[in-house]
């Protein structure tokens, strides 16, 4: 092939938005991604709707990232995530937000992200190969070409924007990391985030498919007495323990399984305290006196979860209500403010929605995505040691470092 001024390797969220964006410039641009589709993990986010950003300021973005969110600051002031949504708005795609501020297409098809993406790059002139990159070379101290399974392409600029190790059907196979180690950077270990857990506690699975909504779920690190994560929200047990929307969040803030433990409470009843939750039970208790006691919670829990509930209590399930004692309502009532728990893993990394770990941003120069160590070579997106938790954020450091990246190559001379 002819030299080109930028070759992208890899055609998801970042791969494409820095095409788009070089291409718009009027450089050359050649695009690596051996799938059938563009965007291919793109296409699969968010249920297949496409979270593609939070509808927020750049502070409260910033207080949802778990590691060194200062590496992004001049990422997103040059594409904030409200700059994003201008933009994919101007391409003729609407959007609507939702709650927590996430937005999504008003089509809700994550398809109509990913294609309108593509399109943009093929109106734009950007060659797609359907190819992987096997190597990128380097010559008098800066980048000069990539070698790929159908031969080498000469350029002056290659931004890697692989992805992590989640989702690996989509094509992260952790090619990024390879090439990354191969011009001396650091990767720090690509870990599982916004993944299911796994629990040694028989009565998940006992419950599996079993969905608990407006609950709040707190994660407690080794023997802390404060939770290091609470939010009300969605989840479900399943057969090897826990999923679902909060948990998913919640996974990201659990990163020290190699010294911590951690274990999980669910309130099951957030919107009582203690005070209203007992007057409560005093109230289904009285109207259900003379049931057994295994017959009377069916106004306060689902019916997957009672016998699990009455078996933990500790309270012989035939038992008339009008027997139970204050304490043992007061042992129901910590458990239904405290549901217990135990987590023993988290899910493999290849079920994760986003890859935790990745090449060391501080060998990044974060006004440009330039590696430091090679000129001419930059790192956009999943590959690098960012991640978020859920909401849209994830992508939006995907769209603003694969902008910033495509912004930063040098005009030819």
């Amino acid at each position: 092939m002819e030299k080109s001024d930028l070759v992208v390797i890899g055609g998801g969220a970042a791969g494409l938005m820095c095409a788009v964006t070089a291409a718009e410039r009027g450089l050359s641009v050649v695009l690596l991604d051996a799938n059938q589709k563009l965007g291919r993990k793109l296409r699969i986010t968010g249920k297949g709707r496409c979270n593609l950003t939070n509808n927020c300021d750049i502070k409260t973005f910033m207080a949802n990232i778990p590691g060194d969110g200062r590496f992004l600051y001049s990422a997103l002031n040059r594409l904030s995530p409200r700059d994003t949504m201008a933009l994919f708005e101007s391409w003729g795609l609407p959007l609507k937000t939702e709650r927590g501020f996430r937005v999504f297409p008003v089509s809700d098809n994550a398809n109509d992200v990913a294609g309108l993406l593509a399109r943009r790059c093929e109106r734009l002139g950007v060659h797609w190969l359907h190819t992987r990159a096997v190597a990128v070379e380097s010559a008098e101290g800066a980048v000069s070409g990539v070698v790929t399974e159908q031969g080498h392409i000469p350029c002056r600029a290659v931004a890697v924007c692989t992805g992590g190790l989640s989702y690996p059907l989509t094509g992260s196979t952790g090619d990024g990391y390879r090439i990354a180690r191969s011009f001396g950077h650091t990767v720090n270990e690509p870990i599982a985030s916004l993944v299911p857990l796994e629990s040694s506690d028989a009565y998940c699975a006992e419950m599996q498919g079993f969905s608990l909504k407006n609950v709040t779920l707190s994660v407690f690190e080794g023997d802390g007495g404060k939770p290091i994560y609470a939010e009300l929200g969605e989840m479900m047990f399943t057969h090897f323990g826990v999923s679902g929307p909060l948990v998913l969040s919640a996974s990201a803030h659990m990163r020290r399984f190699d010294t911590e433990k951690y274990r999980l409470e669910i309130d099951l009843k957030p919107g009582l305290d203690e005070k209203k939750l007992d007057a409560r039970l005093l109230r289904d208790f009285e109207k259900y006196a003379n049931r057994e006691y295994r017959n009377a919670l069916g106004d306060l829990l689902g019916r997957s979860m009672i016998p699990v509930v009455v078996r933990l209590t500790g309270i012989d399930p035939e038992r008339a209500v009008h027997d139970i004692t204050r304490e043992e309502r007061l042992r129901l009532l910590h458990l239904l403010k405290a549901f217990p728990v135990t987590v023993s893993r988290k899910r493999p990394i290849d079920e994760a929605i986003v890859t935790a770990g990745g090449v060391s941003t501080k060998e990044i120069n974060p006004r440009t995505m330039e590696s430091k160590l090679m000129p001419g070579l930059y790192f956009a997106g999943e590959v690098l040691d960012l991640d978020a938790y859920t909401g849209g954020f994830n992508l939006q450091i995907a769209w603003s470092t694969g902008y910033t990246a495509g912004m930063s190559v040098p005009m030819p001379e």
